[in-house]
């Protein structure tokens, strides 16, 4: 048995990368999932159905909230319920690294709208539907950076430091529900769209030389921690983040 049999999730942002991984994880344990991304998620949706595992895609654009309702209105059409969101869907590989005083007002709003309130927009309409249920499960994604002051960054870092706030808040509005909302915050992560881009190769070596764990994190580090907020065994935790980066930021 799979520690998920039986639950139905949403992982935005899965066509590709960390995403991916996180949808294939959660199948693997048994949860039926929606595979959601403003690109093709249909490799993904393939890989899960070729290892034995219930998916579908749906392309959605999460700072659209009809797009999001329908979303969610289709998963539980398809699958019977939600109990999984995972909020993974974000600008940053593509960001450059910059002072913020080089940063204009347009690719700040933008940062922003996807990675603050494209998550604020996804998980209105999840929690809308696991109230029906009076359960579900939120993990939504920050960043060792906020614990680090990372800087260059300054409208992503801003935009993941709101994820810790986002989460703590929302978990003491919703667990008379029945629903928990924990947050990860993995470091630096070789995902596809990390090797090979040089801003990010320059800057891996002293990332991974700042870690207690002396290696690069990779996609699969986080796939315990998804599971885990997913799963029966963390009902009783709600309004936590949990850095998972190789012991770089301690908090």
């Amino acid at each position: 048995m799979g520690r998920l049999d039986g639950r139905v999730a949403i992982v935005t942002g899965s066509g590709r990368g960390i995403g991916a991984e996180y949808a294939k994880a959660l199948a693997a344990e048994g949860a039926k999932v929606t595979v959601t991304d403003i690109v093709d998620t249909e490799n993904t949706v393939n890989i899960i159905k070729q290892a034995g595992g219930e998916a579908m895609g749906i392309k959605c654009d999460v700072t659209r909230p009809d797009d999001v309702k329908a979303l969610v209105s289709e998963t539980v059409d398809a699958f019977g319920k939600l109990e999984i969101m995972v909020t993974n869907a974000a600008l940053f590989a593509d960001l450059k690294q910059r002072s913020f005083l080089e940063i204009d007002e347009d690719e700040w709003d933008r940062v922003m709208q996807v990675n603050t309130r494209g998550v604020f927009t996804c998980v209105k309409a999840a929690v809308t539907e696991m109230k029906k249920n009076g359960y579900g499960k939120i993990i939504n994604i920050a960043s060792g950076t906020v614990f680090k002051g990372t800087p260059m960054l300054l409208h992503y870092v801003s935009s993941k430091g709101a994820m810790v706030a986002f989460t703590r808040a929302l978990s003491r509005e919703v667990g008379g529900d029945g629903i928990t909302v924990n947050c990860i915050a993995p470091g630096l992560t070789m995902s596809e769209k990390v090797v090979g881009d040089p801003q990010w190769t320059a800057v891996k070596d002293n990332n991974t030389a700042s870690r207690a764990i002396k290696r690069e994190e990779v996609p699969e580090d986080l796939l315990g921690t998804v599971v885990f907020f997913s799963s029966a065994e963390s009902d009783f935790i709600t309004g936590q983040t949990l850095v998972v980066d190789g012991g770089s930021a301690m908090h």
